[in-house]
């Protein structure tokens, strides 16, 4: 865990609780983290399942990888130190999201486990519901898709540190959620979260 530098600070708590919010919103937040190759289809499932949620009158929001590195991680590259970083910071503004009621849909390669299980305590420890969903495509499907062209660059050497080639990915063992991009269609794994959060209690009124 990251260490606290600045001294004399302390959590300033409001009259509303998070239970509170919750109730307001007809829904309980919590995060869904999306990891999984480049090209996997962890952007693909969040836009959809942000959409069907909308539809049935709940509220979520995506936290995109490319979308966060081009603001409040805009100075972090690829090394492992700057993917730890990267997953820490991101994680504490999806606890933010979840504390506000919020279904958070984060969506990072998120390589290494150990980042990953960092987020999970972050959340365990406030109290917070983190839901590890394990977007699994194989390589070999994942740069046929390449939709950035960035396999294509990392195989000629032009990408250093690319998940899958030249840097690690490490799968989940035990994610809440598996899904199986080669396998299922787009509409299949919308359904599969939307009845995991039904049945969990995320979703009151679903």
């Amino acid at each position: 865990m990251t260490q606290q530098i600045a001294t004399n600070v302390h959590w300033h708590h409001g009259e509303v609780t998070r239970e509170d919010r919750n109730r307001l919103m007809g829904q309980k937040g919590a995060t869904l983290w999306f990891t999984g190759l480049s090209g996997s289809g962890k952007s693909t499932v969040s836009v959809a399942l942000e959409s069907a949620l909308y539809e049935h009158g709940k509220l979520a929001y995506r936290l995109d990888g490319d979308n966060i590195r081009l603001g409040i991680n805009k100075n972090l590259g690829f090394s492992a130190a700057d993917r730890t970083e990267n997953i820490r910071r991101i994680g504490e503004i999806a606890k933010l999201f979840v504390d506000s009621g919020t279904i958070s849909l984060s969506s990072f390669i998120s390589p290494y486990r150990e980042d990953r299980d960092t987020v999970r305590q972050l959340h365990q420890e406030s109290g917070f519901d983190f839901i590890e969903v394990y977007v699994d495509c194989p390589l070999e499907e994942a740069e046929k898709r390449d939709p950035k062209g960035l396999y294509k660059k990392a195989r000629a050497g032009e990408i250093k540190n690319f998940t899958g080639i030249d840097d690690p990915y490490e799968a989940p063992e035990n994610p809440e959620i598996h899904l199986r991009t080669d396998q299922m269609t787009l509409e299949e794994e919308v359904d599969t979260i939307i009845d995991y959060l039904k049945s969990h209690g995320f979703l009151a009124g679903l």
